[in-house]
């Protein structure tokens, strides 16, 4: 349990599904919660290619369908167990993904209003999408008011709060928590010289899946020039990897595919690496690589690495843009020193602003403050109440 962080009571939380990753955060929040940490949630859909658990170390985990419908733009979930759950493990305080396609929450939502116990919202935060922009005001008008059942809301990222903010959200009741994968590190950062004998490593850790572009990092090491071009490690395992191999013998043939590596050999790949690139779409090993001391080359995805990766420890570049991904490397391998530097940044961000135990201390804080918001709001009615009957009291005298 992280120090400090101690909610007293009993804490649910909904999920439309458990990724594996999460599944630690929840451990390592469930023994800050007094009478326990109940976390349900359901299957994804079989093209999202999610690996998801069905179990937890330290919290009550339950499942409940998940009816998907349509898709696209048009996705809609509902978890018509949801209730019922609510009912099995009866939580002081509720957590629910705060997103308008899951049309469970308003009963849940309801069904904790009635017993007079508070419901936050959890979510990436309400980015300006195709659907808000055909309905306008309407539209706007409609997210506002669905976030505005919740006493409070957590986010990802100061991008996320903004936009929570934007539609009339009290910012004094929106909290960031950065979304980590990984604990704080307990090693020191790994030493690495600040001249290279050699070529420079670069390393690329995760499932070789086409949204990650491996191949963009392949065809970027290859345009550098001979003296920059680096020895590039890709680690993982997918159903990519054939592909790229046979790119890399064309392209790149220096690549390396080791294959999926864990525990003590990954910590060896990163160990031995001077930068990690993942030039694509979401990644959860670019916080163990910061963690390694290592700087990051990443693209853009939906605002959760915002805090993460910065000018101070690293480059975010546009998603799917060859030119950029390769200006951003030459200028990365050009530079050992300034490597050095941003790595040295990387484990100083995930040792003390973003990682597990912060997650937690932040989930903490806003239980606490909504429950302590709605028993306030609750003391407050019956002084009311109890006024009121006092003055009836003496109105008929």
């Amino acid at each position: 349990m992280t120090d400090g962080a101690h909610f007293p009571g009993r804490l649910a939380i909904q999920q439309r599904v458990l990724p594996d990753y999460r599944a630690r955060f929840f451990d390592l929040l469930a023994p800050a919660c007094g009478k326990g940490l109940y976390i349900c949630a359901g299957l994804p859909r079989p093209q999202e290619s999610i690996a998801v658990t069905d179990s937890t170390r330290a919290a009550q985990y339950a499942y409940v369908r998940n009816i998907h419908l349509f898709s696209g733009p048009l996705y809609l979930c509902w978890q018509p167990g949801l209730t019922r759950w609510l009912a099995d493990c009866d939580p002081e305080v509720l957590i629910l993904e705060a997103n308008p396609r899951y049309l469970s929450t308003g009963a849940a939502v309801r069904w904790m209003k009635r017993r007079r116990r508070p419901v936050l919202g959890w979510g990436l935060g309400a980015p300006d999408s195709a659907f808000l922009r055909r309905s306008g005001k309407w539209g706007l008008r409609q997210r506002s008011a669905f976030l505005r059942q919740f006493d409070g809301l957590i986010t990802y990222s100061q991008k996320g709060a903004s936009e929570f903010a934007a539609l009339g959200f009290p910012a004094e009741k929106i909290f960031i928590a950065p979304n980590a994968a990984t604990p704080r590190p307990t090693w020191p950062e790994p030493r690495r010289p600040d001249h290279l004998d050699g070529k420079t490593n670069v390393l690329f850790v995760g499932r070789l899946q086409a949204r990650k572009r491996v191949d963009l990092l392949l065809r970027a090491c290859a345009a550098q020039p001979e003296g920059l071009q680096p020895r590039l490690v890709i680690v993982g395992d997918g159903p990519e990897r054939e592909s790229l191999q046979v790119l890399a013998r064309t392209i790149y043939p220096a690549a390396e595919f080791p294959g999926a590596k864990h525990g003590a050999e990954l910590a060896a790949c990163f160990a031995a690496a001077d930068l990690f690139v993942l030039p694509g779409t979401g990644g959860l090993a670019v916080q163990e690589a910061m963690a390694y001391g290592l700087p990051v080359i990443m693209g853009q995805g939906d605002g959760t690495n915002a805090d993460l990766v910065r000018e101070t420890n690293g480059w975010q570049i546009p998603p799917d843009d060859l030119e950029s991904l390769t200006k951003t490397l030459g200028a990365a391998l050009a530079d050992v020193a300034g490597l050095r530097k941003r790595g040295r940044e990387s484990h100083r961000i995930v040792e003390e602003e973003i990682n597990l135990e912060k997650m937690v201390e932040v989930f903490v804080g806003a239980v606490n403050a909504a429950k302590m918001t709605t028993n306030e709001k609750r003391t407050l009615t019956k002084n009311v109440r109890a006024g009121k009957r006092i003055k009836k009291r003496i109105d008929k005298r």
